[in-house]
């Protein structure tokens, strides 16, 4: 891919964003933004449900950014949801709709992938030095990084926003003293539980990224007559907005309309951020989400694959025999070769088996027994830098059902992954572990496997099968499993 475009798209709870990148060599260079504010937080009830007229203010975003991506393919866009994507219970019902009116796929991204990324466009876009604190302010949370370079080494996610807070301290449009003390005091303790741990890091730089914290930039530059944020700046813009009573009366130079609802909000929350970090000043980064997203394309053509690294990373730190677990990754893939035409599995599935069958040991690190509960506890909960939330459901899924009784009713659905296809690469698993049993290289002939709709036929060597009885045994067993759920599965001797 010597030049290419690239086109990335930011869900924000506010906010939708894309950026349209000319990607030649090793360089990104920007020819083309869109951003309509959606308000899809504003949607969000107490129930966490969407409300329809947020969702069609979505879909008509998408079906513009849809009009402009026309003629690229999907491997050219990346989509992120944020927050109120990963708050809404009917958030699925939502993405449908949009990935039709889109035409490309979306995932929904957690929220510490999200603080990454944030960092990773700050990283590529800014000059930085040491340590540096990113600080994301967001209509839905707020995002802190500290990284040195391009690699993070503390992120987080609270949930806190300018749309959240916005419904929940300043809903009668007043503008009060107690109206800011709350909202304040509300991010302070969201914020205590890892405040602690980012000041024993501590920083060389602050930065901060996002609409907001450039709104209140662009006023303090225009009050104090200095570069950046400053604490003394954010208390002046404090003190003008009590005066002003309410939020139709703000009146600031550097502020534009449609930022006004949400500017006290999202000043409680920076002043919040100061207090508990102990800053007085903070300078600015255009580089956010979506350009993070941008260079993890960079990065994967350049093979500094985010998730590669989160697998590696997991091998050892939970002590994974690689050897064995590429063993069944060679399997498994190797049967995934015979059967993906006929179950439609292309090579998204083919990374997703691959992923599973290197981490499908993760849970040694607790025990042998109910390995299969303790490999998929851990994949479901562990912070995996590179998924997305349904690559991470997925996963866990696939080592669940790796081994043993297959207890389908304990299946987690999956949002967006047709089931059909799961249970398939299940039993491509399933298979994988069973045949190398014996945990030694050599040990296999050349595999045979034919499906014929949901049956599947496993040719093997008559002599081979006669010299391996354990093996023989072993899947005699696991063809007991598959039938028990309706599987059937052929062991045919050559």
């Amino acid at each position: 891919m010597s030049e290419q475009y690239l086109a990335t798209i930011d869900l924000g709870s506010n906010s939708f964003h894309m950026v349209i990148a000319r990607y030649h060599g090793d360089s990104l260079r920007i020819v083309d933004r869109l951003k309509e504010r959606v308000r899809l937080a504003d949607g969000l009830d107490e129930h966490r449900r969407l409300n329809e007229a947020a969702m069609s203010r979505g879909l008509a975003c998408l079906q513009l950014f849809g009009e402009r991506l026309r003629g690229f393919k999907a491997a050219q866009v990346r989509v992120a949801g944020t927050f109120t994507l990963r708050e809404a219970i009917n958030a699925p019902s939502f993405v449908q709709q949009a990935q039709k009116a889109l035409g490309f796929p979306i995932d929904i991204i957690s929220g510490n992938e999200e603080a990454r990324l944030i960092y990773q466009g700050v990283a590529h876009t800014q000059n930085t030095r040491g340590k540096v604190l990113v600080v994301d302010i967001g209509g839905g949370s707020t995002e802190l990084i500290i990284g040195e370079g391009f690699d993070c080494q503390l992120v987080t996610s609270r949930s806190m926003g300018c749309v959240s807070f916005t419904s929940t301290y300043f809903s009668d449009d007043e503008l009060s003293e107690q109206g800011f003390e709350r909202a304040i005091a509300a991010t302070e303790y969201l914020l205590a539980p890892v405040v602690g741990r980012y000041l024993r890091l501590g920083w060389d730089q602050v930065l901060g990224s996002s609409g907001t914290i450039k709104s209140l930039l662009d006023i303090c530059e225009s009050v104090t007559g200095e570069q950046g944020i400053s604490l003394a700046g954010l208390l002046h813009i404090k003190a003008r907005l009590i005066q002003a009573n309410r939020i139709e009366n703000i009146e600031l130079a550097g502020l534009s309309d449609d930022r006004k609802p949400l500017l006290a909000a999202g000043l409680a929350i920076l002043l919040g951020l100061f207090r508990s970090l102990n800053l007085d000043r903070m300078g600015f980064s255009d580089g956010a989400l979506r350009e993070g997203l941008l260079h993890s394309f960079v990065g994967r053509a350049g093979h500094h694959d985010t998730q590669a690294n989160t697998i590696q990373a997991l091998s050892q730190e939970y002590v994974i025999d690689t050897e064995q677990a590429q063993r069944v990754k060679n399997t498994a893939l190797a049967l995934l070769a015979q059967v993906r035409d006929a179950w439609q599995l292309d090579d998204s599935y083919a990374r997703l088996l691959g992923w599973a069958a290197q981490l499908h040991e993760v849970g040694l690190h607790i025990n042998f027994s109910a390995i299969h509960r303790h490999s998929a506890y851990i994949l479901s909960n562990a912070d995996l830098p590179g998924f997305t939330q349904e690559q991470q459901k997925a996963l866990a899924a696939l080592v669940r059902f790796h081994r043993k009784a297959l207890k389908l009713g304990e299946l987690a659905p999956l949002n967006y992954l047709p089931e059909v296809q799961l249970l398939r690469l299940i039993r491509l698993l399933r298979l994988a572990v069973a045949l190398n049993r014996r945990r030694q290289d050599n040990v296999l002939p050349e595999l045979e496997i034919e499906p014929v709709d949901e049956l599947v036929r496993l040719r093997l060597p008559a002599g081979w099968c006669d010299k391996n009885q354990l093996l023989m045994t072993t899947l005699e067993r696991e063809q007991d499993y598959q039938a028990k759920v309706n599987w059937p599965l052929e062991l045919l001797r050559l």
